[in-house]
């Protein structure tokens, strides 16, 4: 390995170090954020409803991330097809 190769190698290796600090401190500071949310919402006198909107909340979400991720696309030809018929019937009319 060339010297060139080498430092090249300790820069991506750098990065990489960086990037996983980055990614650590983004966990604990959220986590710490999170715990923070957690010992306020326990003092409110008003948990239990504040449970239930969190649960409707979560529930809202999840339904999102999937109709999101697990749909699939619609398919191509069927969208061109339907613009056809579209423009048939304004060209009929």
């Amino acid at each position: 390995m060339t010297r060139e190769e080498e430092q090249r190698r300790a820069g991506l290796d750098g990065q990489a170090v960086l990037l996983v600090a980055g990614l650590a401190d983004l966990a604990v500071s959220t986590v710490g954020s999170a715990l923070g949310a957690v010992r306020g919402a326990l003092r409110r006198s008003d948990t239990a409803e504040l449970a239930e909107q969190a649960e409707r909340d979560l529930l809202a979400r999840g339904r999102l991330a999937l109709d999101r991720y697990a749909a699939p696309p619609p398919a191509h030809l069927e969208i061109l097809a339907r613009r056809a018929l579209a423009r048939q019937a304004a060209d009929d009319e």
